[in-house]
């Protein structure tokens, strides 16, 4: 299986980089893994929040393949807890699943017709993150999924 985080714009502060890289690092020995970034929207000015979701789903769809399990990280998903995270990767590993794709939107969310390509909406926690600092927290969330599912000692419990 395939897993890939779908971002809008790049990971501009160094630390956070850096934490990202590391857990991209360790999840090389369980899954093949990669972020793809869609460069930021140019020209916003004016633009308002529905044109700007508008204009982002665009570019989100050219990205997309018919095959792909699409799972939005959104503050209305479900909330798991790590195991059950663990334990949704694992279903989705055993039902054939070739390419899971995790799709962090952009400030405003997203457009109603990526709400309605997705096959799942995840929750990361009630609270607000910033966009950079979401992909720190799966990366390392979905490395720990897979230690967990591995029996490893990373997650205690």
């Amino acid at each position: 299986m395939n897993i890939k985080l779908l971002v809008i714009s790049k990971t501009d502060t160094p630390y956070l980089q850096e934490g990202i890289d590391t857990y991209v690092n360790r999840l090389k020995h369980y899954v093949n893994f990669q972020i793809e970034v869609i460069p930021a929207l140019k020209d916003q000015k004016g633009a308002t929040p529905e044109l700007i979701k508008q204009r982002e789903a665009a570019l989100l769809q050219k990205r997309l393949e018919g095959a792909d399990r699409i799972i939005l990280l959104d503050e209305h998903g479900q909330s798991p807890t790590s195991v059950g995270f663990a334990q949704y990767i694992q279903k989705q590993m055993n039902s054939g699943v070739r390419t899971l794709v995790f799709v962090v939107g952009g400030a405003f969310g997203f457009a109603p017709e990526i709400h309605r390509l997705a096959h799942d909406k995840i929750s990361l926690s009630p609270m607000t993150f910033n966009h950079q600092m979401v992909r720190l927290i799966f990366v390392e969330q979905l490395y720990r999924a897979f230690t967990i599912l591995k029996g490893e000692p990373y997650h205690n419990e």
